[in-house]
């Protein structure tokens, strides 16, 4: 009788088991989060899917935006169009000089804002964020009147272009940097005084490494953003033609296929810095 019993009070403090409803519905809860991040994902890639098919197209005519059929002559025959890669080599010319001038300087002025105190630090703080927040016409324009007023009206181009992709790239250099040196702890620089490193020892071997993540974040979005800009360019390229200005010329008379070629690779190209950029990290992590 008394096992009959026993039995029949673990019967009642067991729990119920969730019927099937219950258990998809649990189910549903768990992935619904990574469902829809997925979705989105989907849906922000469907231009690159497209960009990537249209690489591939051998177009009726040149006004046809439609896949009309296989063809491997795009990849073969880059250069084909008459100036596209005049103006790519243009475009990562001034792309990649305006990055490390940025760059260099935009690290700089981080240090100088997180790790100094100055009158009208406040103030800078609030001032850097202006390029960021002033729509690119008005910079432009502006800078194309900074210019005409300093006598550079005759000799608008590649120089021009190269000050001006400085200027707006120097901001989110600016806060790229100092929001990676902001979350980082200044309790190991002083332990590696402690150790009797002196101040350049501490920072290429204790501070230099740990904010090159950040550095490098800026670099690369300083890079995609000189190379991708149209507005600011065009209103101070004078006669140079960048790759942007190439396609937005092209586009009046239909857009030939090797631009969708470029795309593409630019595409895999941003892709492998990641995937590197990832396997690095996780190699650190497990040291």
């Amino acid at each position: 009788m008394s096992a009959v019993t026993s039995r029949t009070a673990a019967a009642r403090r067991a729990p119920a088991r969730p019927g099937p409803a219950a258990r998809v519905g649990r189910w549903l809860a768990d992935h619904l989060l990574l469902g829809l991040g997925l979705l989105v994902l989907l849906y922000m890639c469907v231009p690159v899917f497209v960009v990537v098919l249209m690489s591939f197209n051998d177009p009726a005519s040149r006004n046809s935006y439609s896949f009309d059929g296989f063809t491997l002559a795009n990849w073969t025959d880059i250069c084909g169009p008459y100036q596209l890669c005049d103006s790519l080599v243009t475009s990562l010319q001034i792309g990649l000089l305006a990055t490390l001038v940025a760059t260099l300087l935009g690290t700089l002025m981080a240090f100088a804002m997180v790790r100094h105190r100055f009158r009208g630090r406040g103030t800078a703080n609030v001032v850097i964020f202006l390029p960021m927040a002033t729509p690119e016409v008005v910079m432009g324009s502006s800078l194309l009147a900074l210019f005409v007023n300093a006598g550079f009206s005759g000799v608008l181009g590649f120089w021009t272009i190269f000050v001006a992709h400085v200027m707006f790239c120097l901001s989110f250099v600016v806060v790229t940097v100092k929001a990676r040196l902001t979350g980082l702890d200044p309790r190991l620089e002083q332990a590696a005084m402690d150790l009797y490193a002196n101040e350049w020892q501490t920072f290429w071997r204790v501070s230099f490494p740990l904010v090159f993540p950040g550095i490098l974040g800026a670099a690369l979005l300083s890079f995609s953003l000189s190379f991708d800009d149209f507005i600011i360019t065009n209103l101070n390229a004078g006669q140079t033609v960048t790759f942007p200005m190439f396609v937005w010329g092209a586009a009046q008379r239909g857009i030939p296929p090797q631009i969708n070629v470029i795309g593409t690779i630019m595409f895999l190209l941003a892709l492998l810095a990641v995937g590197f950029g990832e396997l690095a990290s996780r190699r650190r992590q497990g040291r």
